[in-house]
């Protein structure tokens, strides 16, 4: 029977992860993933010819633990003579600023550390303990949220950190080894090594929606539905990944075929002012098959930094089947066809400037310049409470003493009463068909981190008072005249 070392010699071999001479440091938290990656890159590090290191990120998200999951990674490092590369950085502050899951902030911080180490050139390749249990989880959760075969694709085995090489050619990047190594096979190569490691808590703090998948669904998908299923989204990933290149192969042939960046055309009072943009012609965009239209149509705009969601990519094909006509793109971009093409327009992003930031006590109230306004939050009694609109209300227990009010900022959800799911604000805007300079300003109420308050939608009914609680009533004075409507 093979051993663990050579399977994953086989996988690193097959996606050309490692070769000799590649100065590799190898990302351990601490816990049973990282620590059997660490093991077993010191098994094949001679038949491989490569230099270790050890790099620990310490997210200061657990206290004393996270003090001494770093303690436990030093002295690992320190039994095998490696050498130890180590920072941390205050996830919790950094996802309040950013508004950012802690999953998210998390990630973000420990892969600049990474990008960091690369970029400096003490290292060319950086190795995590990603397993097939988290290319699983990672596809299951596309499927969920919505995803095409670029979605599908899941976690790469290798990601390049930048387009720059070192002066050797090398270009640097992050590998991921343990891709098609199962979890349960790495903690029982640990026991048989009689290896410890470190169990973090919080992977099964189900709060967490990576936790539901990994200890809830996909083990009642394996028990009732197929034992095989994670290697069966594994397999999916990597069909997926295979497609992938063979679509940017072609995309990188027909581009630059149909698709020319231009000087947009003004419009409106100013017609001779005009703003970057492009054009795809139409005589050979509408002989592609659908697939590659989709795929031509994402391109164009990626290559003007806008990012569309499927129902955008359809509105702007249902443009190819009309004579005339436009269709409103997010952060105030506009697609229109005239002249046998198909123009995307900029219509002007507001500025940084734009942003605000105001105080809201309660009770209190404040005035808002930039959007001609002023808001209040009034107390009301459990009993005049009755003679509100509930959609109006929000429990005072359930609030911070001080609230802020503000523009939506990038990645905000609202969950507004009678819809089923919460939204990123900019969808929910976009549904509304709220564009330009005031959909930058919109003004929303924040309690804590979390937004509580959006102009013309009804409040979370998760937020509503109960009966005979002491309620909070927040309206904007002086309303804007584009309110929208419901």
């Amino acid at each position: 029977m093979q051993s663990l070392g050579q399977t994953v010699l086989e996988y690193v071999r097959k996606h050309q992860l490692l070769k000799a001479g590649d100065r590799v440091g190898i990302a351990v938290s601490g816990g049973a993933d990282s620590v059997a990656l660490l093991r077993l890159l010191l098994e094949l590090r001679k038949e491989i010819g490569i230099v270790l290191s050890v790099i620990h990120f310490n997210h200061k998200l657990r206290g004393a633990e996270s003090e001494q999951d770093e303690r436990f990674v030093s002295e690992l490092a320190r039994r095998h003579r490696l050498e130890l590369r180590c920072e941390g950085g205050d996830v919790a502050a950094h996802a309040t600023e950013k508004h950012l899951s802690l999953e998210t902030a998390a990630r973000e911080m420990r892969y600049g550390f990474f990008r960091h180490l690369l970029t400096q050139g003490c290292l060319n390749r950086i190795a995590t303990a990603h397993t097939l249990d988290d290319q699983a989880e990672t596809v299951l959760l596309k499927i969920v949220r919505g995803a095409g075969s670029r979605g599908l694709a899941g976690i790469y085995p290798q990601l390049p950190v930048s387009s720059s090489q070192f002066s050797d050619g090398v270009q640097p990047s992050i590998i991921r080894p343990l891709l098609g190594t199962r979890r349960r096979d790495l903690e029982a190569y640990l026991r048989a090594l009689g290896q410890s490691w470190r169990d973090d808590k919080s992977n099964r703090d189900l709060r967490h929606m990576r936790n539901r998948v990994r200890h809830g669904i996909l083990p009642r998908l394996e028990r009732y539905l197929n034992p095989a299923v994670r290697e069966a989204l594994a397999e999916t990933a990597e069909i997926s990944r295979a497609e992938e290149e063979y679509w940017e192969r072609e995309i990188a042939r027909v581009f630059p075929l149909i698709w020319q960046v231009v000087a947009a055309r003004g419009r409106g009072d100013n017609p001779d002012a005009g703003t970057a943009g492009g054009a795809l012609r139409l005589s050979a965009f509408v002989e592609f098959p659908l697939a590659l239209q989709r795929r031509v149509v994402r391109a164009a705009s990626e290559s003007l930094g806008l990012r569309l969601d499927f129902k955008h990519v359809e509105e702007i094909l249902a443009l190819c089947s009309n004579r005339a006509g436009s269709t409103v793109l997010p952060d105030g971009w506009l697609v229109s066809r005239r002249t046998g093409n198909l123009w995307f327009e900029s219509k002007g992003k507001a500025t940084e400037d734009s942003e605000y930031e105001y105080l809201l006590s309660v009770p209190g109230s404040v005035e808002v310049q930039e959007t001609d306004s002023g808001f209040e939050a009034l107390l009301v009694s459990g009993i005049a409470a009755e003679g509100y609109n509930p959609e109006d209300l929000l429990d005072r227990a359930l609030l911070a003493t001080e609230l802020k009010v503000r523009n939506w900022r990038p990645g905000d959800r609202f969950w507004p009463a009678h819809t089923k799911a919460a939204k990123k604000i900019k969808e929910l805007l976009q549904e509304r068909h709220v564009t330009g300079p005031e959909r930058k300003l919109w003004p929303v109420v924040v309690s804590g981190g979390d937004v509580v308050w959006v102009r013309g939608f009804p409040s979370p009914r998760h937020l509503r008072p109960q009966k005979g609680d002491t309620a909070v009533l927040i309206r904007e004075l002086k309303p804007h005249a584009h309110k929208v409507k419901l």
